[in-house]
């Protein structure tokens, strides 16, 4: 069975960014939900894989318009 949570450099690595892109992510409200439990940090994969399926485009111009965080 699958891991339901992952830490900050598991998620960093499954969306191919560094992990310190991850934590400025975090300070500024963009990139997968997370879970704070006590002084650690985890990432559910559902909501990786939300935020990932958010994140589809079909032009470059969408882009611009949107956010890092998948809001269009």
């Amino acid at each position: 069975m699958l891991e339901l949570y992952i830490n900050n450099d598991q998620t960093a690595k499954t969306i191919r960014i560094s992990p310190r892109t991850l934590e400025k992510w975090r300070v500024q409200g963009r990139g997968p939900a997370y879970l704070k439990l006590g002084a650690r940090v985890v990432y559910a994969r559902r909501d990786i894989e939300q935020w990932l399926e958010a994140q589809r485009r079909t032009s470059t111009s969408q882009a611009a318009a949107c956010k890092t965080t998948g809001v269009k």
